[in-house]
């Protein structure tokens, strides 16, 4: 038996059934990743609100996608980055690019800033460096910016550890494997 299955509309709790029809209706289906949280509906609409509201912050929907990557990257989550990868591709960026930001190969030195210290704070859990807080500052980002990061690479993070716990299948185009040179 899997620890979290993944859930049929008939199977969730009557007020989660509104959440999986605006899903379809959204996005066309009810990604697995959702389908499996359903198996609480309060975690599942904690996880669209807060990622429906970080949406609204201070970062661009390519930064918000940019953060996913690194984050799903360094937490090694083959769902997530098959999902940001598809969605990246969808708001601009090309499946090199997000390769690039997955690999730290960012040649775009705002993104670069970002995405290192998306990175930084999912690694060390919370304790980035001064120097990489700072220089994500000098690229132009606010403290608003750094409050929104964190919400998102904790975001990132829940969703990240549904997947490693429920071994999620995944319902997206596979992300490509990173190349080591």
């Amino acid at each position: 038996m899997k620890n979290l299955e993944v859930l049929t509309r008939e199977q969730v709790a009557p007020e989660t059934q509104g959440i999986f029809d605006a899903l379809k209706q959204k996005v066309g289906m009810v990604p697995n990743l959702y389908a499996t949280t359903a198996n609480s509906h309060h975690g599942l609409q904690a996880l669209l609100e807060l990622g429906e509201t970080l949406k609204k912050g201070n970062l661009t929907g390519k930064e918000v996608e940019a953060v996913a990557l690194a984050v799903g990257e360094t937490n090694q989550c083959g769902y997530c980055l098959s999902a940001h990868t598809a969605i990246g591709k969808m708001i601009g960026f090309t499946e090199e690019q997000t390769l690039d930001i997955r690999s730290g190969q960012v040649a775009d030195v705002k993104i670069k800033a970002l995405t290192e210290l998306a990175k930084e704070i999912t690694a060390e859990r919370g304790h980035p460096k001064t120097e990489t807080v700072q220089a994500f500052f000098s690229a132009g980002y606010s403290k608003g910016a750094l409050v929104d990061v964190i919400g998102l690479v904790a975001l990132n993070t829940f969703t990240n550890y549904i997947n490693h716990i429920a071994d999620t299948a995944i319902d997206f185009p596979v992300a490509p494997e990173l190349t080591t040179a």
